[in-house]
């Protein structure tokens, strides 16, 4: 049915939406968070410095003239995904979760992440789940 151009966009936009459906269900019930990232420029931008570097779907190396470093095209495009999902999380735990134990400096003791990707990954190593609030960051 997809060969069928009247029918073609619908049907594929009913099976990603399906797809996306099994993704988020399972992630729910391992425990695991998922994150829909935008895919724009994810294997052209470099994971090192960011920098935009044009390339044909054939090229399967990103080589970055700018700081020269040289992954697999897919490689670098994961790393972008997840730089990106990791950011999308801290801007949702940092706009949803409130203040709500304060510690003698006037910070908040949980989710005290303030754009730190390193910290964030904590989050996916504890297996975030529906309970954000019984999650301690471990400081460090």
């Amino acid at each position: 049915m997809v060969k069928n151009h009247k029918l073609a966009k619908s049907i594929s936009d009913a099976s990603w939406y399906q797809f996306c459906q099994w993704v988020a269900y399972y992630a729910k019930l391992h425990g695991i968070v998922c994150v829909a990232v935008p895919p724009h420029f994810t294997s052209q931008d470099c994971s090192n410095c960011g920098k935009r570097v044009q390339k044909a779907l054939s090229t399967r190396t990103h080589n970055c003239p700018h700081c020269h470093t040289v992954l697999d095209r897919d490689h670098n495009a994961a790393k972008n995904i997840l730089g990106k999902g990791l950011k999308l999380l801290a801007e949702f735990l940092k706009n949803t979760v409130g203040h709500t134990e304060i510690n003698a400096q006037g910070e908040d003791d949980r989710w005290s992440i303030n754009g730190d990707v390193d910290r964030l990954s904590q989050l996916i190593e504890l297996g975030i789940g529906e309970n954000l609030e019984s999650h301690t960051i471990p400081q460090g």
